[in-house]
């Protein structure tokens, strides 16, 4: 959907595959969920944010989860992430994407 926006897309099936992908494509925006195989999207952020070239990319995070402890979020919120929660309308998403872009 992102696509039919005019925005350049790159996708990841797994949190290796994303993390290989943001050092070669080297992103604006990084849009990820919570919940991955093997990782997490908290885990994916601290990996991203000790490699010089992502520390200020912008990050958001959606997940299905409305009951993420307090620390979690915080440390989401001291990593630079932005949270969101499922679902995520179209609508949300590209306004997401424009917002994460511009900034």
């Amino acid at each position: 959907m992102l696509k039919l926006e005019g925005f350049s897309v790159a996708t990841a099936l797994n949190a290796e595959a994303g993390l290989e992908l943001a050092d070669t494509v080297r992103p604006h925006a990084i849009i990820l969920d919570m919940r991955m195989p093997i990782t997490n999207g908290l885990q994916f952020l601290r990996t991203i944010r000790t490699k010089p070239h992502l520390v200020d990319v912008p990050v958001a995070i959606v997940t299905g989860d409305y009951f993420l402890p307090d620390p979690i979020q915080n440390e989401l919120k001291a990593l630079g992430a932005s949270l969101r929660f499922k679902p995520l309308w179209l609508e949300d998403l590209i306004a997401l994407a424009k917002t994460m872009v511009a900034a």
